[in-house]
């Protein structure tokens, strides 16, 4: 494992007409990929047409081999009205076995609450999904200040930081989980 990179999918949540994300997305991409050790896909849900429930249909199966091949996730999300995006709970569950025992990092951003409202009922529905939840999140209170007009952001310093946590942490989970997943079959 430590011979390849490590294939992290960056999901981005938002599916809103106007939406924020692509911002936040493009600016955490160019972090994740100062890292040599990583191989990146970025999976956008705009327009993406997820079943409510799972199914063979075409995309379904190129959505979940997407996330089969992944090794780790972070997910880019605002928060709605004190949640996390309908069309990322719909990504979700159109998958099931493909997101056990691989880490979840996440990347938030919203009003005064940063978004973190939205991570912490991800943590649950991620928990329930065998996936294992990094702590230490990057989020973006009263995100449209935090960035400027050309998507740079205003206190790089602290974001990079961030960023660079949450990175460390995601590498180290998913080399010691692919490790264990290869050893063993995770029994769930």
């Amino acid at each position: 494992m430590s011979d390849r990179p490590l294939r992290l999918a960056v999901i981005i949540a938002s599916t809103r007409t106007g939406r924020f994300g692509e911002t936040v997305a493009r600016w955490f991409v160019t972090r994740a990929q100062q890292h040599d050790d990583l191989q990146l896909d970025v999976i956008d849900l705009y327009g993406l047409q997820l079943p409510d429930n799972l199914d063979d249909s075409p995309q379904t199966k190129a959505f979940t081999a997407r996330i089969d091949a992944a090794d780790a996730f972070v997910i880019v999300t605002p928060e709605y009205n004190h949640g996390y995006p309908a069309g990322l709970k719909r990504a979700i569950d159109a998958v099931r076995d493909e997101w056990r025992a691989k880490p979840v990092g996440f990347v938030s951003y919203g009003g005064l609450a940063g978004g973190l409202r939205a991570v912490e009922q991800l943590r649950q529905v991620f928990a329930e999904l065998h996936a294992v939840g990094i702590r230490d999140t990057v989020s973006f209170h009263m995100a449209y200040d935090q960035f400027d007009s050309d998507g740079q952001v205003r206190d790089p310093e602290t974001a990079n930081t961030a960023a660079a946590t949450l990175l460390r942490q995601l590498v180290w989970w998913a080399r010691a989980l692919h490790a264990a997943r290869v050893a063993q079959p995770y029994p769930a």
